[in-house]
């Protein structure tokens, strides 16, 4: 075992970046009372209390003293090593490297107490046990320094975790306990982990350092321990993320697309259009965005950045074309406004929409109209994505007009207003069938289903009634997917993107349980070969809602895999996350 693979050596701040200097690593341990060296001149191998390791420079035998590299030793005797100035403190030892002399308590040593022979600086074995008051016993040319651990700061947090065993196959869940405190009852605000991983797969010994701080900025020193990953492998990182990954978390296939496709079936379920406006996606001037005219249920999208140069807002305005009061009821809404970050608009939109519960009613007078939406004040290049649920009690007219933040949206701003023409790169429109109700027989596993690509998923076809245009919704952005998958149970089910960056939310239903998976957890969503896990399903019977995510790029790839609940070589699945 080498330096970096200890066990039980303690190390303060400045010791540790001379370990790190050197490729060494820290290797603390709780509780030492004493840590003893056991070394042999011209041999690397070193006992530390009992464990092997090894000197990268070895003890050497310089004119008839028996000398010890510094930096190394003070590594592995958990000792503080200060660089002040050029000079080096050990104890009551100071070192002058350029002039290779030392001082103990401020006295002058014999010539050749210290010595540097290429790069290290080597010094007398004797003189590092009287600057550090430890013992030294000889015998022949093996000798043993016992030396007394630091004290340390009695205000400064202690950093403390173990491991469920030290020892794991490749694959193995490693189950961390972390049980650090502060001695005075201060609260731990943050945590520095380094080489903490929840499994290894390659075989080898990993150090794994933990250094907490407390609320008053004292930073603890840093703990560490070693673990040995050997044998036969428990899991591939395929099937470990099957048994562990969270849902909206990140994991490596790279035979997904290789999958077979599954068959989706159409079935019977709600009809309504989706009424779209993305062109022009980035207005340079006030005016309408898209119009259209409808009575009882529609969704409403609405995608767009403001390129006024000004502030702006956008707004989806409802007026009332019947000879009665008409109602007008808000079922769900998602937005996200303002934000310059585009791969953020559909995401939070999402989100935002799944957990919509509360109903939102204006009731309009004949000929009346009124703000359905009104988006916050969009600064110049920031942008706007709302999915909306509307149901009315009669035909309304409604109009997406994006203003400079100092025109009221009323009816006679909006007479005065241009209609603005299409930008030829995105599209708007009407288009029946919102919703796009699905069942899927899973029977082979794995395999696939294919959203938006607009093949084996057609894209939604309409018209933009302001020009007449017949439109193809490419990506089918708005359009709720509602999958009914049976033959879930013991099932995973994960979300492969097939376009580029994607970021979304699904929501399932799984028996009893109901849930909002975002995904991914963090970051995006950008190849094929590393889908997102999505759910584990518990009933027989799985359904998703899935609308593709604004912003985002299709097409995307819903895969199902069979879940396994032990390993190949009979490990049991880990659950314990303290």
């Amino acid at each position: 075992m080498s330096v970096s693979a200890l066990v039980a050596s303690r190390l303060r701040a400045p010791a540790l970046l001379t370990a790190l200097a050197l490729g060494l690593g820290a290797a603390p341990a709780a509780a030492l009372g004493a840590v003893q060296l056991t070394v042999t001149t011209d041999q690397a191998a070193v006992s530390v209390n009992g464990q092997a390791s090894q000197y990268l420079s070895p003890p050497r035998l310089l004119n008839g003293r028996t000398m010890l590299p510094l930096r190394e030793t003070a590594v592995l005797l958990g000792q503080t090593l200060v660089d002040a100035g050029g000079q080096l403190q050990l104890g009551r030892l100071t070192v002058d490297p350029a002039r290779n002399a030392a001082f103990l308590a401020g006295v002058l040593q014999p010539d050749g107490s210290v010595v540097t022979v290429g790069t290290t600086l080597y010094v007398s074995a004797r003189l590092l046990a009287d600057a550090l008051n430890a013992n030294l016993t000889v015998d022949g040319r093996t000798l043993t320094l016992t030396a007394l651990r630091e004290g340390g700061n009695p205000l400064a947090p202690q950093a403390r975790f173990s491991t469920d065993k030290t020892t794991y196959a490749p694959g193995e869940r490693v189950i961390f306990t972390e049980y650090a405190f502060d001695p005075d009852g201060a609260d731990i605000v943050s945590r520095k982990w380094t080489g903490r991983q929840d499994v290894y797969f390659q075989p080898g010994t990993y150090t794994v350092t933990l250094q907490v701080t407390n609320s008053r900025g004292l930073q603890s020193e840093p703990f560490s321990r070693t673990i040995r990953v050997e044998g036969v492998p428990v899991d591939t990182p395929l099937t470990y993320a099957l048994k562990y990954a969270e849902p909206g978390d990140r994991f490596p296939d790279p035979l997904v697309s290789s999958y077979p496709v599954v068959a989706a079936q159409p079935v019977f379920g709600d009809r309504y259009p989706l009424l779209f406006s993305d062109s022009p996606e980035a207005p340079t001037q006030s005016g309408i965005l898209y119009q259209d005219s409808l009575a009882g249920r529609a969704r409403l999208l609405a995608y767009h950045l403001n390129a006024l140069g000004r502030p702006a807002r956008l707004y989806i305005l409802a007026r009332n074309l019947e000879g009665r009061p008409v109602e007008v009821r808000t079922e769900r809404l998602g937005e996200t406004a303002p934000t310059r970050i585009e791969g953020l608009l559909g995401q939070v939109t999402l989100l935002d929409y799944f957990a919509s519960t509360g109903e939102h009613v204006l009731t309009l007078a004949p000929g009346q109209s009124a703000a359905v939406y009104a988006s916050p004040t969009l600064n110049a290049g920031s942008g706007v994505n709302v999915m909306q649920d509307l149901i009315t009690s009669g035909r309304v007219e409604l109009t997406f007009v994006m203003l400079e933040d100092s025109l009221p949206p009323t009816a006679q701003v909006v007479q005065q207003i241009p209609y603005l023409p299409p930008d030829d790169r995105h599209q708007r429109g009407t288009f029946p069938n919102a919703v796009r109700p699905l069942r899927v027989n899973l029977t082979t596993l794995p395999a696939r289903l294919v959203i938006g690509d607009g093949q084996v998923d057609p894209a939604l076809t309409g018209t933009d009634v302001l020009t007449g245009r017949p439109q193809r919704l490419l990506g089918n952005y708005g359009v709720l997917y509602d999958l009914e998958v049976n033959g879930a149970a013991g099932t995973a089910v994960a979300l492969s993107p097939r376009g580029g960056l994607y970021r979304g939310a699904m929501n399932i239903e799984d028996g009893p349980i109901t849930q909002t998976i975002k995904l991914p957890r963090t970051g995006n969503a950008l190849t094929p070969d590393q889908p997102v896990l999505l759910w584990r399903a518990q009933s027989d019977r799985l359904n998703i809602d899935f609308v593709p995510a604004s912003g985002s790029n299709l097409p995307i790839s819903l895969v199902f895999y069979r879940a396994p609940f032990q390993s190949a070589v009979g490990g049991v699945l880990k659950t314990y996350q303290p």
